[in-house]
């Protein structure tokens, strides 16, 4: 009977691996990359942390219901299923959005990102689309004022004047809309029309060079004004046969006419020194179609419709792990082998490197499209879809431990009350909250940083699985790290360096610069939960073990991890990249300062762990009757038969 429990024992741990290790392989094909794929679709920053934000909120919200929900009215394996089944269609939703701009996608697959482009940022801004003649602001490609460049712009222009020349000065003009061409027969007619639009214009433009020059572009509200004035020139000239406007072929060609000496001396296409400040104001300013009619920003469509398929694709695929780790954990629980329950995460970190690597250089190696409007990051969300798909098929066959007992008390709210009620435990809560804001904020950016500077995704895929066996290493050492130091000792080296870790990725210069700083999450997030788990193991009662790490992982991975992307996604937008790791890294010394502090001013507690009593030697007891009587368990059991005596 026994050996047949045993042989069941191990069918069940291996089918639970092998479906933990390709459920981790599919994450990493799309989980790690999904930041670098919004802004392929045309995201900015704040989209961006919104939609990550959002993620992980509906995440730790939701999964908790629908695994309670399955578990009473047994429907784990039901659940498992539809879950697997309806995240792949969730997850295939996001090929369906197409890019809002090629050329974004073609900068950014060929590592065409370059901090020494800038465009000259002056005169009056008119955006063109060259496809469908609509006006669309410029997206926020750039992550700091010397990216500003590297914004997919399809086509700037700007009401300027020219370089010198010995002929004098000639006009720099680009429309921003195509408009019916004239037929005038009278060429002295057409001449005097074009004379009178261009000394016009000309004077328009010299009022904007004069507010460039009096303001230093410290705000380009006053260059709307200007548009408008240039929209109503244009109206004024509907009073002829039809609406006149020049292609660029016509500008260069001389039709347009000389602009007046007046605007000879005037240097508004220089760029003004202190224009980096204000690149995060032009390109919030939303500009109006020659006609008069504004259009429904194109970003903001992307924006919901990629929050709409996350959303969804959350609520279909956050109960899986939650579920499946519960009905395994119970399954062992009931044989009585819940010590090879710690031991399958192994598997799963091993999946994620593989996963990440092998799709990294799947989609390096292709071309920048797989179609007319698909770009190449789509492979990510179709590996996505194939390894879950084999997922489902081992899923059919995991180990499902049906109770026939209903679950009637509520164990997180224990675990929460054992987390109020304890100091040591009230800390680590605070501790690993805040280590998950961070760490979400070094995730959703840091490929957004390697892209920067040039990387290709390989670089992103090793850095991932570097970190992950940084830790698989540092494991083997975990019982001896664990005796050697103290708590507070080892989770103040965890802060250190993490906080080392997000400075150094403000200062990355080339694609192979992130991997070596990886191998320090082994101390940064690997020990941190070691102390934090052995922690919640002291501080439960029994039954609530489980529920209280589960407690903090919701707590840095679903609450922490959503503060911390909706913050950063608007802190990058309104400083840069570097900003925030630079004040993440103060955050975490500032903390680690307080806990040091706090930790001190903490009553010493000692949680008796009958477990190892129990299975501590004999030899190891003491004889003698001084140490017997120092003993608290001798001592408890000879109080407890003189009492009995009495």
């Amino acid at each position: 009977m026994n050996e047949n429990k045993q042989l069941d024992v191990s069918r069940a741990l291996g089918v639970a691996g092998v479906f933990q290790f390709l459920h981790c392989v599919a994450k990493s094909c799309v989980m790690p990359f999904l930041t670098i794929y919004f802004r392929h679709l045309g995201l900015t920053p704040p989209l961006v942390g919104i939609v990550m934000g959002m993620k992980h909120l509906t995440s730790v919200l939701w999964a908790p219901f629908c695994s309670y929900f399955a578990k009473n009215h047994r429907r784990r394996r039901i659940l498992m299923c539809g879950s697997l089944l309806l995240s792949v269609g969730a997850g295939l939703l996001l090929t369906l959005i197409p890019p809002m701009h090629k050329e974004v996608v073609y900068r950014l697959c060929n590592g065409s990102l370059h901090s020494g482009d800038r465009f000259i940022l002056t005169g009056i801004w008119v955006m063109k689309d060259v496809n469908n003649m609509t006006t669309t602001r410029p997206l926020a490609l750039a992550t700091s004022p010397e990216m500003v460049s590297s914004s997919p712009i399809p086509r700037m222009t700007a009401l300027t004047s020219s370089e010198k020349g010995a002929d004098g000065k000639r006009a720099l003009l680009t429309t921003s809309a195509k408009m019916n061409n004239i037929t005038d027969k009278d060429e002295g007619t057409r001449k005097n029309n074009n004379e009178s639009i261009s000394t016009g214009l000309a004077s328009a433009m010299e009022g904007v060079a004069k507010k460039l020059q009096n303001s230093q572009m410290k705000a380009l509200e006053p260059l709307a004004m200007e548009e408008t004035q240039f929209h109503s020139l244009e109206a004024e000239t509907s009073n002829h046969q039809s609406a006149l406007n020049y292609s660029e072929d016509d500008v260069f060609s001389g039709d347009v006419g000389e602009i007046p000496a007046s605007l000879a001396g005037s240097k508004v296409l220089e760029n003004p020194p202190n224009i980096s400040r204000h690149w995060k104001t032009a390109r919030d300013v939303n500009f109006e179609v020659v006609h008069g009619t504004y259009v429904f920003n194109p970003e903001h469509k992307t924006f919901l419709m990629v929050l709409g398929a996350v959303v969804l694709w959350e609520l279909f695929a956050s109960p899986l792990e939650w579920t499946a780790d519960d009905s395994l954990y119970e399954y062992l629980d009931f044989v009585d082998a819940t010590d090879r329950h710690g031991r399958l995460w192994i598997g799963g970190y091993l999946g994620t490197s593989i996963g990440a690597c092998s799709i990294a250089a799947l989609v390096d190696n292709m071309s920048c499209y797989l179609s007319a409007n698909i770009p190449r990051m789509a492979v990510h969300c179709y590996g996505y879809a194939l390894l879950i798909t084999a997922s489902l098929l081992v899923g059919v066959f995991y180990p499902i431990h049906v109770s026939k007992k209903t679950e009637h008390g509520n164990k997180t709210l224990k675990a929460l009350g054992l987390i109020g009620n304890d100091g040591r435990m009230l800390l680590m809560a605070v501790t690993v909250f805040l280590t998950g804001a961070v760490v979400s904020t070094a995730n959703n950016f840091l490929f957004w940083q390697m892209q920067d500077i040039g990387s290709c995704e390989l670089y992103m895929g090793v850095s991932i699985a570097v970190a992950l066996l940084a830790e698989l290493l540092l494991f083997a050492f975990k019982n001896k790290l664990l005796k050697s130091f103290s708590a507070s000792c080892i989770v103040a080296l965890s802060l250190s360096c993490l906080a080392i870790q997000v400075l150094y990725y403000s200062f990355l210069w080339t694609s192979w610069a992130v991997l070596p700083i990886q191998t320090l999450s082994a101390f940064s997030n690997g020990a941190l939960w070691w102390v934090a788990n052995s922690l919640a193991d002291d501080v439960a009662t029994p039954g609530t073990e489980r529920s209280l790490q589960m407690v903090l992982n919701g707590l840095s991975y679903g609450c922490g991890a959503s503060l911390g992307s909706f913050s950063s996604g608007f802190i990058v937008n309104s400083f840069s990249l570097a900003v925030l790791y630079r004040a993440s890294s103060i955050a975490l010394i500032l903390w680690l300062v307080l806990f040091l502090i706090v930790q001190t001013k903490l009553p010493r507690q000692r949680k008796i762990n009958y477990s190892r009593l129990l299975a501590a030697d004999t030899s190891d007891l003491s004889d003698s009757d001084e140490d017997q009587e120092r003993d608290w368990l001798v001592k408890a059991m000879k109080d407890e038969s003189t009492n009995k005596k009495r």
